[in-house]
């Protein structure tokens, strides 16, 4: 089984964006709010039933072919201990405008709540930005009191919400670590590789104009109980940010670099690739070396054997979570 070049999943969102991910992919624009892409998606957006899922070149959901051979896909250990499922969703996000302040529910919160076995935690490499003063919003900077949030949600103070957050001013290549429960706002002009646990549960502190309700904002539970999610607590940004992903990332997912080089080994294994700049050869064991470029997404299986790329090429490995021991990550 060959790696293979992804065809675009544009999906749409309630958000303005989209032209950056156009122009890195090198399509054609699409509607002004076709802001995401998910890239080798097994996994839908909330309510649907096949909206953001990925095909493969030969027109087959990528869910249904990793179901049918997990092994081939993600490789012995990984089917073996962690099921079918990759574990992962991988996005390509532009943010037209500045997205509202708003978190996602951890893993418990969602089997109990939501019937679902994953939250959102997720992670964000800056792939590029409009210029200077790109920024991000991520975790409170001081503690906020139960009665001050649900204050200022109850009264949609979204310049409260904001400001009460840190800022943190990107540039291309910066790698921020979101957990689950972490308020947070992408600003706009950034398109950013999203990492991210295999669901679409987002709880918009702030939805007056982006949501159509407190019941949609809300995911239909209401607030009492799902504000107990947010983490109020005080957030050191050094914590979150940097140019590598955190050691407590892997349980999650994993990321690597993969920089221009005449010629460099991939670790085996089930990855989804993005090629940021350049051009080159993706050879592996399956058969004659795959020609990628600027704007690609490759999805790599672990049949495809140790793979080396070649070439003026750079980009990014995304990655499940590695296998532990008892299946536990």
């Amino acid at each position: 089984m060959r790696p293979v070049v992804l065809p675009p999943n544009l999906v749409p969102r309630f958000y303005r964006g989209g032209a950056a991910i156009a122009a890195l992919r090198g399509i054609d624009a699409a509607a002004e709010r076709t802001p995401e892409e998910w890239v080798g998606s097994t996994t839908t957006v909330y309510g649907e039933r096949e909206l953001g899922l990925s095909r493969l070149p030969d027109g087959r959901l990528l869910r249904d072919a990793v179901a049918a051979d997990p092994p081939a896909f993600l490789g012995p250990d990984h089917s073996a201990q962690l099921g079918p499922d990759p574990r992962l969703l991988v996005k390509l996000l532009d943010a037209g405008e500045r997205l509202p302040v708003h978190m996602h529910p951890d893993d418990p919160f969602a089997r109990e709540r939501l019937e679902w076995p994953y939250g959102k935690t997720e992670a964000w490499i800056v792939i590029a930005t409009e210029g200077p003063g790109a920024t991000m919003h991520v975790g409170f900077r001081e503690e906020v009191s139960a009665e001050t949030l649900e204050r200022w949600v109850g009264d949609q103070d979204g310049q409260a919400l904001l400001d009460a957050l840190n800022v943190m001013e990107v540039r291309d290549g910066d790698v921020l670590y979101v957990p689950a429960g972490m308020p947070h706002a992408i600003g706009e002009g950034v398109l950013i590789l999203e990492l991210q646990q295999p669901s679409d549960f987002s709880i918009l502190l702030e939805w007056k104009g982006f949501a159509s309700g407190e019941d949609e904002a809300s995911l239909g539970l209401g607030w009492d109980a799902v504000l107990p999610c947010v983490d109020r607590s005080a957030t050191d940004p050094d914590r979150l940010w940097g140019d590598r992903l955190p050691a407590e990332a892997d349980a999650f997912f994993r990321a690597e670099r993969l920089e221009p080089s005449a010629s460099a080994e991939l670790e085996r294994g089930f990855a989804i690739l993005l090629f940021t700049s350049g051009a080159g050869e993706l050879h592996s064991e399956a058969g004659e070396p795959l020609s990628v470029a600027r704007g690609d997404t490759v999805l790599v299986p672990w049949d495809a054997g140790t793979c080396r790329l070649e070439g003026d090429i750079a980009g990014v490995a995304c990655r499940p979570p590695a296998p532990g021991p008892g299946g536990v990550v």
